[in-house]
């Protein structure tokens, strides 16, 4: 096996699939602009003159969304496609790159970041230590790591869960699971992992914990979806954490 095969992402291929109708659907799907967006977007501070590294960036939505908040944004991905979109979006007004999460970002400098921004993405990545670290590397002394995944339980095995679903079977362990998507008619692959691992993972990388939100359905997404709203507003979904490097 090459060492390319080594470390290719495990969700690239479906992201890849999906592209064109993530792109479309990424500024109103229910999931992401009615539960995760307003979260995450509560942690920012004040953008102005700050250099953010949008880490997993997508089609680039948020990279547009932090540019209008007065940042520099240097935005990366895994996925040709999803930068090829973020270049379409933007155009020069960001660095973008196509990078893995996976390997060093050498193309960063050190202290050269304010904000590391990574919206659902680090649930593709099995080793959060090399990752934390390498946000440390870049980051400025108290810089902001800011960060969304999904909730720890929620691919748990729970009563409120299909059988069919395959569904991690114990808590305490970092399993690689694969989850089909009704909205892409796509097996996606990622990790689930239990909540000490996040802040083992923050302590042991040279972050303080800040904040944490567990976040919850707005009122736009009851409207937009009236059928799912029942079942996330009683089980949780995402988690959103900022936190900031130790001097």
């Amino acid at each position: 096996m090459s060492k390319q095969e080594k470390t290719k992402p495990i969700a690239l291929d479906a992201y890849e699939a999906m592209a064109e109708g993530f792109n479309a659907r990424i500024e109103t799907a229910p999931y992401n602009a009615f539960i995760e967006r307003p979260a995450i977007l509560s942690l920012l501070p004040d953008l102005n003159d700050m250099h953010v590294l949008d880490a997993g960036c997508g089609p680039g939505f948020y990279t547009e969304l932090l540019l209008t908040r007065g940042a520099t944004v240097t935005a990366i991905d895994i996925s040709p496609k999803m930068i090829g979109f973020t270049k379409q979006r933007v155009g020069n007004r960001a660095t973008i790159h196509q990078a893995n999460l996976e390997e060093p970002l050498d193309f960063l400098a050190n202290q050269s970041v304010d904000v590391v921004f990574s919206s659902l993405v680090l649930d593709y990545v099995k080793n959060w230590n090399s990752v934390f670290i390498e946000f440390n590397r870049i980051l400025r002394n108290s810089g902001y790591f800011i960060f969304s995944t999904e909730h720890p339980f929620a691919k748990f095995k729970s009563r409120d869960h299909p059988e069919k679903e395959i569904l991690a079977e114990n808590y305490y362990k970092t399993e690689y699971l694969e989850f089909f998507w009704d909205s892409f008619k796509l097996l996606v692959p990622s990790y689930r992992r239990p909540l000490n691992a996040f802040f083992d993972c923050l302590d042991k990388s040279g972050f303080q914990f800040d904040k944490l939100i567990e976040t919850q359905p707005t009122e736009d997404f009851k409207r937009n979806d009236p059928d799912g709203y029942d079942k996330v507003s009683r089980n949780p979904t995402f988690l959103c954490i900022r936190a900031r490097k130790v001097l």
